[in-house]
């Protein structure tokens, strides 16, 4: 399914419940992903529910943002679609990326958000390392002066070669395979820190992390434990950032629990 929200065609998947009141959950999948990351948990849970998984624009079937966007932006998107499907109160399951939505949705419209779930959620910036800034530093100062020759008429292809050859050395992987659009939006993204909101979230909260987690370490979830009001810390010992899906029974079952009650 599609809808053109806030300027940007959005692709879902909509499982809906023959029962009305059945409770509505949206899964929110990472940077990089897309909604079928979930697929496994839609399947165990339609019974219970209707369920909601969107492709970010960017990602998926979805489109790309008009211009970059930041995670305002998407959640406004998000939150327009689930208007125009008529859902008024929702559960959450997010991951990563759409940890930042789930929290900037939470924290702004904490009437729309009953419980949530975030796995290997992102929000919290983390503080770089003496060596990050010397690179981050190296890279604005090197870059800064390729954009000055790249309008210079002699100069302007062979500086542009020379920018794409140091995005690649010293941008991440993420960050390489992007368009510009999207190079920008994922900037904007990575750089808004969420910490703030924590406390404004009501939802009761359960945060599922993976205990070796680099991209988004464990400190991220017990800072959130810590600073949501109804929040709890689940950890799986010994597994990644995609914790959620290394353990998918597990995870299934404690879904189960935390929603329904049981797990059947």
């Amino acid at each position: 399914m599609e809808a053109t929200l806030n300027g940007c065609k959005i692709h879902y998947a909509l499982d809906r419940n023959e029962d009305p009141a059945a409770p509505v959950i949206v899964l929110l999948h990472g940077w990089g992903c897309d909604g079928n990351i979930f697929s496994f948990l839609t399947r165990e849970i339609s019974k219970q529910s209707t369920v909601l998984a969107v492709d970010f624009p960017g990602h998926g079937q979805s489109d790309e943002p008009p211009d970059p966007w930041g995670v305002p932006e998407y959640t406004a998107q998000l939150s327009a679609l689930l208007e125009e499907l008529g859902f008024a109160r929702v559960n959450v399951v997010a991951h990563s990326f759409g940890g930042r939505v789930a929290i900037e949705l939470a924290s702004s419209r904490p009437e729309l958000i009953d419980k949530l779930i975030i796995t290997g959620g992102a929000g919290l910036r983390k503080q770089p390392t003496e060596e990050q800034k010397k690179r981050q530093a190296q890279y604005k100062r090197m870059n800064g002066l390729l954009e000055k020759l790249k309008k210079l008429p002699l100069l302007g292809k062979l500086a542009e070669t020379l920018q794409t050859k140091l995005r690649n050395k010293y941008g991440s992987a993420d960050y390489i395979k992007l368009n510009e659009n999207m190079r920008k939006t994922f900037v904007k993204v990575i750089n808004y820190d969420q910490a703030h909101l924590l406390e404004r979230i009501k939802a009761s909260t359960l945060l599922i992390w993976g205990s070796a987690d680099t991209e988004t370490p464990l400190w991220m979830g017990q800072t959130m434990e810590a600073t949501i009001p109804d929040a709890a810390l689940i950890t799986f010992d010994g597994r990644g950032h995609f914790a959620f899906a290394e353990e998918w029974n597990r995870f299934v079952i404690i879904v189960k629990q935390f929603f329904f009650g049981g797990v059947n």
